[in-house]
């Protein structure tokens, strides 16, 4: 009987330090699963010397494909993608370069899927990480699935498993700008979470600045809830009503108190309120539109420059 196969997924930009001893770990743990499999590293535009190492593994090693892109796509984002559209197993696990995400946990990840689960993510119960950074992970998750229009799953990142069937669907999502653990809980199917803790980068640095952290946050938010369109429509329902207590208020004055000031302080007070309203407004509608303007050009996903050990 033919082994089922299991394909990684494996994004690296400018991983050169980690890319070894990923493909290390990870053919420990595969060694002692019976199931065909094979790494599917995608080099996501690297700049330092990650192509040699790369080309070493694919030519000791048929169980490595390397899908190298052109430049680097939505960060992550992108790269997941090719591998997603690339392969063609029974099932797909997704982990990231830098090993933050263990390996070792993948086979609980297959665990969960052997008993009938379609979708297996990654539930960060720590982060070996500096106390800001947790802090505001944590604040984010929990305010992302307050706002999100789905349920989505606390401390959950890419890391995780996909069946067969929840991968096919992906393949046909049409959106080019995307956050892989928002569609993965939009698709559905019955999923579960393993706990583990998320390690310290093996090697190098992060790429990631905490402006680009903060612009992710809005895109997945904007990408998944219309918390910020409907804060317009409060924020004009807020306004209306203080202007018309402001109405009130000032009218009885007037004919109450006729030494009542009516200096410029009141007029430009409110024209401020109305105006930061108006600039929020026009703020919001604008990344929506931003998100529109990218999928209406219908854009290539990605560009594959290279593949080794490739089938296409």
């Amino acid at each position: 009987m033919k082994k089922k196969k299991i394909s990684v997924i494996i994004p690296c930009y400018n991983e050169s330090g980690n890319i070894e001893s990923m493909y290390k770990r990870l053919s420990q743990v595969f060694k002692k699963l019976n199931y065909d499999y094979e790494f599917v590293y995608i080099d996501n535009g690297s700049i330092d010397d990650s192509a040699i190492i790369f080309a070493s593994l694919a030519n000791r090693d048929k169980h490595v494909v390397v899908l190298t892109l052109s430049r680097n796509f939505y960060k992550s984002q992108g790269a997941y993608t090719a591998g997603i559209d690339f392969v063609d197993s029974d099932a797909v696990v997704l982990i990231d370069g830098d090993i933050q995400d263990p390996p070792e946990i993948i086979p609980q990840l297959i665990k969960k899927w052997e008993e009938g689960y379609d979708v297996v993510y990654g539930s960060r119960v720590k982060r070996n990480d500096s106390m800001f950074r947790r802090v505001t992970y944590k604040t984010f998750y929990r305010i992302f699935k307050k706002l999100s229009y789905i349920d989505i799953p606390v401390d959950a990142g890419d890391f995780s498993l996909m069946d067969r069937k929840v991968v096919d669907i992906f393949k046909k999502l049409p959106e080019k700008n995307r956050y892989i653990r928002g569609l993965r809980a939009w698709v559905g199917f019955k999923s579960i979470g393993v706990p583990y803790e998320r390690q310290e980068r093996h090697r190098g640095f992060t790429t990631n600045s905490f402006i680009d952290n903060v612009r992710w946050a809005i895109f997945a938010i904007f990408s998944f809830s219309y918390a910020p369109l409907e804060l317009i429509s409060w924020l004009a329902f807020g306004a209306l009503g203080l202007t018309g207590v402001g109405i009130i208020i000032f009218t009885i004055r007037y004919f109450t108190y006729p030494g009542t000031p009516r200096g410029i302080q009141t007029l430009l007070l409110t024209t401020l309120l109305l105006g930061g309203i108006q600039i929020l407004s026009l703020s919001i509608i604008a990344h929506y539109l931003s998100i529109m303007f990218d999928e209406i050009k219908a854009r290539p996903k990605y560009i594959i420059e290279k593949i080794q050990n490739g089938r296409k």
